[in-house]
């Protein structure tokens, strides 16, 4: 998580900080800022619009009261790849452990 946000750009990271940043502060946020993924019990994500009409997705679960940032990345399809749902659901499944 924390390879892939370094590699943004500065906007997009203060961007993508500040939503994270309204999600942790003001829980539970509703959409457009973040939303529970359907099927994927404890699995929410960070909305975010990025310059140039880019989007990006932070997945995320609520473990012993603290937001943990499970995998991001930048959306080009309009449904989220089954590959980052897996790979957010195998983090928190060992998050959970």
């Amino acid at each position: 998580m924390r390879i892939w946000l370094k590699g943004l750009s500065r906007e997009d990271r203060r961007i993508i900080g500040l939503d994270i940043a309204t999600v942790e502060y003001g829980w539970p946020v509703g959409m457009p800022i973040c939303r529970a993924i359907a099927g994927r019990r404890g699995l929410w994500e960070v909305r975010s619009s990025l310059p140039g009409g880019r989007i990006a997705r932070v997945f995320f679960c609520i473990h012993r009261g603290q937001l943990l940032l499970l995998h991001g990345f930048l959306k080009k399809t309009e449904k989220t790849p089954d590959s980052d749902l897996d790979l957010a659901m195998k983090r928190k499944k060992e998050v959970d452990r």
